[in-house]
Order: C-alpha cells, then sequence, then structure tokens
C-alpha cells in the first residue's frame, strides 16, 4: 500500500443540506460517518426532502449533535439555537428558507415515500435538476443519460438522506491546486462539504483523487472504496454563514477540473477516524 497522508479533518452533517461540525474522531459506519444526514428538512408544498441544491439557504444553520442522543442543535444566522426537540424548530426554519418546511428524522421515514421526488410531470423534475448545477451555456453538465431508476423516482439513496453516497472526501492537494489557478477566491473546504479532508504529502498532484476511482484506502482502522467522482452544482458558490457568494468557483471547477472535485466512497471495513491518521492507497 501507499501512503498518501494524513487526515487533517473530518466532517459530519447532522441535519441534509445544512452547515456542519468538524470532529477530531469519529466512528466509520456501513452507512457512512455515525450521526452524518440523519436529519432532513421536508418542503411541505413539494412533500419533499430538501437539500442546498434547492435551499441555499439551509447553509445559513448549522447543525451539531446534541451529546450522547441522537437529537441536534441548530444555530441559526441571529445566534439563536434551537433544538431538534423545539416546538418552534420547524417554524424558524421555514421562516428561513421562506416555504412551509419541517424536520424529520431518518426514523421517522418507516417506508420509501418519505424518499420520493417531487414531479409534477416526467420531464419537470430534470430540468430543476439541471439547474441546480447553474452551468453556463458552454459549459458541459453531469452525464444523466444513464441515471439509475432509484436516482430517477427518490431524492436520495432510498432509505438514506444520502444523494450518492454515504462518504465524500477531498484533498488539499486538490484545493491548492486550484488556489493557485485562481488565488482571488475562497477555496474554503466547508463550500465543498467532504467527510473527510486528506492532507496529502507534496508528492501527490491536484487532482489525485480522480486517479483514486475503483481503488481502496486505509484510514486509521477503516477502509474505504473510492466509488464515483463528485461533479459539482450551484451549492459551492452558494453564501453560508460566513462565506460570501462566489460564482467564480464553479466556473473554475467546471474548466479546471472536468467539473468534478473529491470523490465519493463507501465503506469497506467499518472503524475509527481520527485526525493524523495515516492514509494509503491500493489498486
Amino acid at each position: 500500500m501507499r501512503m498518501l497522508g494524513r487526515v487533517k479533518e473530518i466532517w459530519r452533517y447532522p441535519v441534509k443540506g445544512m452547515a456542519g461540525e468538524a470532529l477530531q474522531s469519529c466512528a466509520l459506519t456501513p452507512n457512512g460517518l455515525m450521526g452524518d444526514r440523519l436529519w432532513a428538512v421536508r418542503d411541505c408544498a413539494r412533500n419533499e426532502i430538501q437539500s442546498c441544491k434547492f435551499r441555499p439557504e439551509l447553509l445559513h444553520i448549522s447543525a451539531s449533535q446534541v451529546e450522547l442522543g441522537s437529537l441536534v442543535n441548530l444555530c441559526f444566522p441571529n445566534g439563536r439555537i434551537l433544538r431538534s426537540d423545539a416546538a418552534e424548530v420547524h417554524t424558524a426554519i421555514s421562516d428561513l428558507v421562506g416555504h412551509a418546511s419541517l424536520l424529520e428524522p431518518l426514523s421517522a421515514q418507516l417506508g420509501l415515500e418519505g424518499f420520493k421526488r417531487y414531479k409534477t410531470n416526467q420531464h419537470s423534475w430534470l430540468d430543476e435538476l439541471k439547474a441546480t448545477f447553474e452551468r453556463e451555456a458552454s459549459e458541459p453538465l453531469p452525464d444523466f443519460s444513464d441515471m439509475p431508476q432509484d436516482m430517477i423516482d427518490y431524492v436520495s439513496l432510498p432509505g438514506s438522506y444520502f444523494l450518492v453516497s454515504p462518504f465524500h472526501l477531498l484533498t488539499t492537494a486538490s484545493l491548492e491546486y486550484l488556489r493557485g489557478l485562481q488565488p482571488d477566491s475562497d477555496w474554503n473546504v466547508r463550500r465543498f462539504r467532504p467527510n473527510l479532508v486528506i492532507d496529502t504529502l507534496d508528492t501527490e498532484p491536484g487532482l489525485v483523487e480522480q486517479a483514486w476511482l475503483g481503488g481502496q484506502l486505509r484510514v486509521g482502522e477503516a477502509g474505504l472504496l473510492c466509488s464515483g467522482a463528485a461533479p459539482r452544482c450551484g451549492a459551492i458558490t452558494r453564501a453560508q454563514q460566513d462565506l460570501p457568494t462566489d460564482k467564480r468557483l464553479l466556473r473554475a471547477v467546471v474548466r479546471e477540473a472536468e467539473q468534478n472535485l473529491g470523490v465519493y466512497a463507501d465503506t469497506l471495513q467499518t472503524g475509527m477516524l481520527q485526525v493524523g491518521d495515516p492514509v494509503y492507497f491500493k489498486r
């Protein structure tokens, strides 16, 4: 196995679409990090689970897991903190996003109905999805021609609040590479919502993650399969907390990185992940 670097940051997002929390350690389970995306916001009119692709205002709320419990704390832009079981939490979220909404735990979804995609007809949903990628006329979109049926029927992987995969990782090499090409933009890692940031060795080139697809990572006690590239949408350009709107970020990723930044991964071996853990790769 070849050493790639070490774990620099671990991020968990207790509520789908909201800002997350940085951790020093966390258990990797078969379904990603323990406590990751166990809550989501449902649009009442659409009866659909929402993400920051469709409701970017969610990025202004930061979510953290309540210690030793299944509840979460939400910190709103005005500094107000509400726990997920507070009676007023649904109204507070609705007021912020401008749509009647409910905060729901994954445990409340007893069947597949709760994960269904909102469709007024057979075409509008795909137009909505394409629009979230915010491409200019000359820029390519991801290939939607061979979307699996589950992605057509559901807004997240059935039985979960994950869009594509339960784990996402990114390297310092790729961020530094893009920062060097476009230094006027703020390449803050929070814009890209990874679970794991790997501080790669100086020998690793920029965009190195794309060469890992189909390979395996050993991170501390855990093992991961790098399963797919991560095409970027307009969410990376959105303002969130102290980060301003910057549409140039997406232009650079599309132009310089073939629209992909970071990779998705699936769990091969459960175990603890810790900041500072060595990261190894094998094909």
